[in-house]
């Protein structure tokens, strides 16, 4: 497997099953209909994990622009690389999104408010305000690249000791991908990921959605530009500190 595909099915795995959590939740006559921000929350904190155990092994699973353009300015992830990783972040976006809406066709046609078909696939500002959007974003985003630039490999450095973590060694991203939603997530919904809220908002301007909500293109730069302060800003920290 290439870089560029794992890349690719590493996010269509993340936005899969974190946006297919989100339509559990909010979408009409869903077995998990209105079961609350906990179970979203740890419905992307296991999404992220379960892409993290696919790709990481073929191209570090970033699977967030924020991560590959972090990594590459702390001088652990070549800049020519970033292009296609963004690339493939964005087609496996939209894939995983894609995805969702026809899984949960029929429980989208069930639903007659748009704002809540729309919040499957992106997201929105519990109370709009740009400057403390954006704020929250960067935030949000700096707290997920400055841990991720501190994680050590997940064998175990020890000359007597033959295991290593293997698999498992994907868990620390995904509780810190759950303490970012669980604490600092009820501004804006945490997309911490240009790619995870751009993409699948791309695939419900498509999509043939019944009572479609507005796209909200005047608020769909902030979960982009956000994410990318934040991670620029973490990994100029990160080398600071070095």
């Amino acid at each position: 497997m290439t870089p560029f595909i794992a890349e690719i099915i590493g996010t269509t795995l993340l936005i899969l099953l974190g946006g297919g959590v989100v339509a559990n939740v909010v979408l009409d006559k869903t077995k998990g209909n209105n079961s609350g921000w906990i179970v979203i929350t740890t419905g992307w904190a296991l999404a992220v994990y379960v892409a993290v155990v696919v790709a990481g092994p073929y191209s570090g699973a970033h699977i967030n622009p924020a991560v590959s353009i972090g990594l590459a300015i702390a001088g652990k992830f070549p800049w020519e690389s970033v292009p296609s990783y963004i690339l493939a972040q964005m087609i496996g976006a939209m894939l995983g999104s894609f995805t969702i809406w026809l899984m949960y066709k029929d429980h989208f046609e069930a639903t007659e408010d748009g704002e809540t078909k729309k919040a499957v696939f992106c997201t929105a500002p519990a109370i709009r305000n740009t400057v403390s959007n954006l704020f929250s974003e960067a935030v949000g985003t700096f707290v997920l690249i400055f841990t991720i630039l501190y994680f050590t490999d997940a064998t175990i450095n020890d000359s007597q000791t033959i295991i290593g973590l293997g698999s498992l060694g994907a868990i620390p991203v995904a509780f810190l991908v759950w303490v970012i939603g669980l604490s600092l997530g009820g501004t804006t919904g945490y997309a911490i990921n240009p790619a995870r809220d751009l993409g699948p908002r791309i695939t419900h301007a498509l999509l043939p959605i019944k009572n479609k909500a507005s796209n909200d293109w005047g608020y769909s730069w902030i979960p982009v530009l956000g994410p990318i302060i934040g991670g620029v800003l973490a990994a100029l920290l990160m080398m600071g500190l070095s």
